[in-house]
This record gives structure tokens, C-alpha cells and sequence, in this order.
């Protein structure tokens, strides 16, 4: 069910200006990027991309924008103080009613552009030369 379906491909200038207009950047921050200080702190953010064990699929990051509430990292739930989630597994909320889908395709290919895939631990491993 699904498999193979993919949104076209977006664009990352684009992405990264619709993730400032929809305000993702007040509880966002993105690894390695400037992105203009919010006018109003959300008070726990939350760093995307950057160097990780498992790179987020196309199709995970379009679960976690459009489903905030799919999955959840428990370092962020961890975070979130209760009385603030009301209720819910992610203080995230819809955007699903604002985004349009070019801004969704162009925040994923945005996201998915500053994510690195870690080496894996213990590879490190002397080179002898004869």
C-alpha cells in the first residue's frame, strides 16, 4: 500500500522560505542554518536534520508534517512539559488545512537536504601498509 508513491521533487530555496512563513522555525530549529530569531519563543525547540544514524525518509518526513502526531521522539516528549501538550502526543499542530502541497513537497526536499548519515560506530579502524 503505497509503496513506491512519491510527491514530486521540491525545491530547498523554496522550502526553506514556505518553512519560515509557516512559522516552523519558532519551535524548529535546522542543523548547520541561520533562520531569523521568532518573534514570540516557543520555549522548547526542537534541532531537524543535521548528522544522525538513520536519515528520515521522503516518506517520514511527510508523515511527521503532515501526522504530527505518528511518532514521536521521546528526547522531545521528554522535553515537553505535560500541561503544555494538552492532552496530545505532540504540541505540533495541523498545518495540513494552510500548506499547500508544493510547500509541503519544497519543506520536505528543504529538510531532507540538511540531514547527514552518521558512519557507523566502531568503523574506525587502523590501515596498516606493508
Amino acid at each position: 500500500m503505497g509503496r513506491g508513491f512519491r510527491l514530486p521533487e521540491g525545491d530547498v530555496e523554496r522550502g526553506k522560505t514556505a518553512f519560515i512563513e509557516l512559522n516552523c522555525h519558532h519551535c524548529h530549529t535546522v542543523a548547520g542554518l541561520e533562520l531569523p530569531k521568532p518573534e514570540i519563543p516557543a520555549g522548547v525547540s526542537f534541532e531537524l536534520g543535521g548528522v544522525v544514524r538513520t536519515v528520515k525518509s521522503y516518506g517520514q518526513l511527510v508523515t511527521a508534517i503532515t501526522q504530527p502526531q505518528h511518532i514521536v521522539s521521546a528526547d522531545y516528549l521528554a522535553r515537553i512539559e505535560k500541561a503544555r501538550r494538552d492532552g496530545t502526543a505532540s504540541p505540533m499542530p495541523s498545518f495540513n488545512e494552510q500548506m499547500t502541497v508544493s510547500q509541503l513537497t519544497d519543506i520536505v526536499t528543504f529538510l531532507h537536504s540538511h540531514y547527514r548519515k552518521a558512519p557507523p560506530p566502531g568503523m574506525n579502524y587502523p590501515q596498516y601498509m606493508p
